[in-house]
């Protein structure tokens, strides 16, 4: 199907002319003229409750954004990715995350190869080892067993693992350390290895080609330490580090035995390889069975956008109503605002997600948009940010569509704690939808001096994801929900969600600066005028000469 450039659809001009026509309808107005609207702008599937009722959308919005999906090609896109066709174009790759998580019995080709025993020939071995890890089995150098675990990577190598482990917590080894070094920053891994015992610290160094700059700084720096720890033995590093990689000759020249090592995929992205090898240091934390439980919710979340209709769809719903912000109220930002404490790192993980994949000024072929693409994503975890940047969510002159996500079930239940807890997420939505009236204000007895500054426009849309609890099974069901949502986003903008060029420039510059920075004498300096200076300010701060 030739899908028509985006301003070229019917339903583009149709919802720019809508926009305009329905942009002073408030939800305070929607709400009264449909009393019924809370259920009914609502959907459930895979164990996801989904109210997208306070968002600025009637039934004709709806309507005209459903029709830019299908004009836009969704259905085919959706049926492409999972076929296994090459849709990262720009890399001539297919994008097959889904087959990370696709049961035993699942069929999913790759050049008209299966790679679902791949997979899982890798669970399996991933399994074998964190068993043998959490068991006591597999012992460090001296014959101690393995108390610290360090995965050491970045971006998608770290996110997603440090992500899990924060969110899975309740359920990881508390007799077993889990840090995480990303940072080139030398404080990064100071504090990581601070306090212990190199002879019960395993490694787990996660870089597909094995050459990453940062992660490979890192990985040297941890060898060095455990050598200095373990009095310089060299064989101790096969005990003590692990990869996951595809570059069998640099694993086995860094002194890891390529039998510990666990590999991966090109038609896999960094920002969806967390449930791939990757996750190496949550199975160890969670053990096998809660990784493959979180599996088995990715997949549940991927059959749902996979055959649901659109209408009922959730990654559907919640890309079209980011792309009704973004594109025709001019919505910069996106708040995701989980209100569950282990959740604390969901943010963040989200920011690569989204921003990596859709933060592009070109379309699949090439030719420069003229539309805005992906929106700023940023949050923290409820109540803590309503006591500080929920001023500007509810009266700054910015428009910031919110994503609240909150369970029923509180992990570690302490008398009102939850119900406190989850009063503010429906309090916080509703207020933000309907405000604080001129005469519910002055109502309170408020000075006329004093009530503009009391006063909440509301009219600021919002998302509620409610789920029963947080367990291994709905954190990959969330995830899930957000990389396909982040999918249809890219669908409608005719862009590549799946490659990222634009962290590359920054590291080849970096690589020809670090010689410069380092170089014994003067160097000839060929950047601007104010990178050579910084440059040499940086080596005369630093006592060279």
């Amino acid at each position: 199907m030739k899908v028509r450039t985006l301003r070229r659809r019917p339903a583009w001009p149709a919802l720019t002319k809508h926009q305009k026509e329905i942009a002073k309808l408030t939800l305070r107005q929607l709400f009264d003229q449909d009393p019924q609207r809370g259920e009914r702008l609502a959907v459930e599937a895979a164990g996801v409750y989904l109210d997208y009722s306070k968002n600025r959308v009637t039934d004709e919005t709806l309507r005209l954004l459903l029709q830019l999906a299908e004009q836009s090609g969704l259905r085919e896109s959706i049926d492409a990715m999972f076929r296994g066709d090459k849709i990262n174009v720009s890399e001539k790759r297919s994008v097959l995350h889904v087959a990370l998580r696709a049961p035993r019995d699942a069929t999913i080709l790759h050049d008209g190869h299966d790679v679902v025993p791949e997979v899982h020939a890798v669970l399996d071995r991933m399994a074998g080892f964190a068993d043998r890890v959490r068991s006591g089995a597999w012992q460090g150098h001296t014959g101690k067993p393995i108390r610290n675990v360090i995965n050491i990577g970045i971006g998608g190598s770290d996110l997603g693992p440090v992500m899990a482990y924060e969110a899975l917590r309740h359920y990881s080894r508390r007799d077993m350390r889990f840090r995480f070094v990303s940072n080139v920053d030398g404080t990064d891994f100071a504090e990581a290895v601070h306090g212990l015992d190199p002879a019960e610290t395993l490694f787990i160094v996660s870089s597909k080609t094995f050459t990453t700059l940062e992660t490979m700084t890192n990985a040297h720096t941890a060898r060095d330490w455990l050598l200095a720890g373990l009095g310089g033995e060299q064989a101790a590093t096969a005990r003590h580090f692990v990869a996951v990689s595809t570059n069998a000759q640099e694993v086995a020249r860094f002194g890891i035995d390529t039998a510990n090592m666990f590999g991966f995929w090109d038609w896999v992205g960094g920002r969806y390889s967390m449930d791939s090898a990757i996750g190496l240091s949550t199975m160890i934390a969670v053990g096998p069975e809660n990784f493959r439980a979180m599996l088995a919710g990715f997949h549940e979340m991927d059959q749902h956008f996979r055959t649901a209709p659109f209408a009922r769809n959730l990654p559907v719903l919640m890309g079209l109503l980011a792309v009704w912000y973004n594109d025709f109220f001019g919505a910069q930002t996106v708040a995701v605002l989980p209100y569950e404490q282990y959740l604390k790192r969901f943010p963040a993980y989200l920011q690569q997600l989204t921003m990596e994949s859709n933060g592009k000024h070109v379309t699949r072929d090439g030719r420069l948009v003229d539309y805005d693409t992906g929106p700023i994503y940023w949050g923290e975890p409820g109540t803590n940010g309503q006591h500080s940047f929920y001023q500007l969510i509810h009266q700054g002159t910015r428009l910031i569509p919110c994503d609240f996500i909150a369970f029923a079930r509180a992990l570690n239940p302490l008398g009102r704690h939850h119900d406190t807890l989850l009063s503010n997420v429906f309090a916080q939505t509703e207020a933000l939808a309907f405000g604080k009236t001129e005469d519910q204000v002055k109502a309170e007895g408020t000075p006329d001096w004093l009530v503009p500054h009391r006063l909440f426009d509301g009219n600021r849309p919002s998302n509620t994801i409610l789920l029963d609890q947080l367990t291994p099974a709905t954190l990959g069901k969330l995830v899930a929900l957000y990389e396909h949502s982040v999918f249809t986003q890219g669908t409608i903008w005719q862009i590549d969600s799946f490659d990222q060029w634009g962290v590359e420039l920054g590291k080849a510059l970096a690589q020809k600066i670090i010689p410069e920075l380092e170089a014994p004498s003067e160097p000839a300096l060929s950047h601007d005028s104010s990178t050579n200076a910084l440059i040499r300010r940086y080596r005369k701060l630093k006592g060279a000469s």
